[in-house]
């Protein structure tokens, strides 16, 4: 084989194997996008018809509850508990905790580069509201922040009112996934209220 023959193949391999990697990267994307949809239907049918609704026949994991940031303009669907493949989705209640809306403490964990990448910019005082499945929405303001390592008891004390744990990996900016830190956002419920559905 010639030497421009060589470089050549070499050329279209290279460029084959690029045109593979943007492709995979996009369909990521194409995925995350279609699979956010399908995650706020089945949310919209679970309030409508008062039945949990999986996004997609197979899932194991269905819409729990909706985050709303006001001060930031997002709403956010909570997905049925926080392993790893609903943490894929979207941030996931951790099972065992109060449910959403509920008296006690109820811990959702989301990842710092996807759904939570907001959290480090909460502040004392601002609003998080909740939508349970009922349709009711409750009203939280931010108490406060933590950094905690997750080897370690880390929840608060068990409260009588209705109190959010919002939980991401620490610290917020760091390249590689994983690792023991978590970083904790506190909200404590302010007054319930029932509105439209959206």
């Amino acid at each position: 084989m010639s030497k421009r023959r060589t470089l050549t193949v070499v050329a279209l391999v290279i460029g084959a194997l690029g045109v593979w990697q943007l492709a995979g990267g996009g369909w990521i994307y194409a995925k995350a996008a279609l699979a956010k949809g399908m995650i706020a239907d089945a949310w919209d049918e679970t309030l409508s018809t008062g039945i949990k609704i999986k996004p997609w026949p197979w899932a194991d994991t269905w819409p729990v509850a909706k985050l709303n940031f006001p001060t930031h303009q997002r709403d956010i669907t909570v997905l049925a508990g926080a392993q790893g493949a609903t943490l894929a989705f979207g941030p996931g209640h951790l099972s065992g905790t109060a449910k959403p809306g509920a008296a006690g403490n109820s811990v959702i964990a989301g990842h710092r580069d996807t759904s939570f990448t907001l959290l480090g910019d909460l502040k004392p005082g601002d609003p998080v509201e909740l939508q349970k499945d009922d349709g009711f929405w409750f009203s939280y303001r931010v108490t406060g922040s933590t950094i905690v390592d997750s080897r370690e008891k880390w929840f608060p004390p068990e409260p009588d009112e209705s109190m959010l744990t919002l939980v991401t990996c620490w610290p917020l900016d760091a390249i590689t996934p994983g690792g023991p830190m978590r970083y904790l956002v506190f909200a404590e419920e302010a007054s319930p209220r029932l509105t439209s559905k959206r």
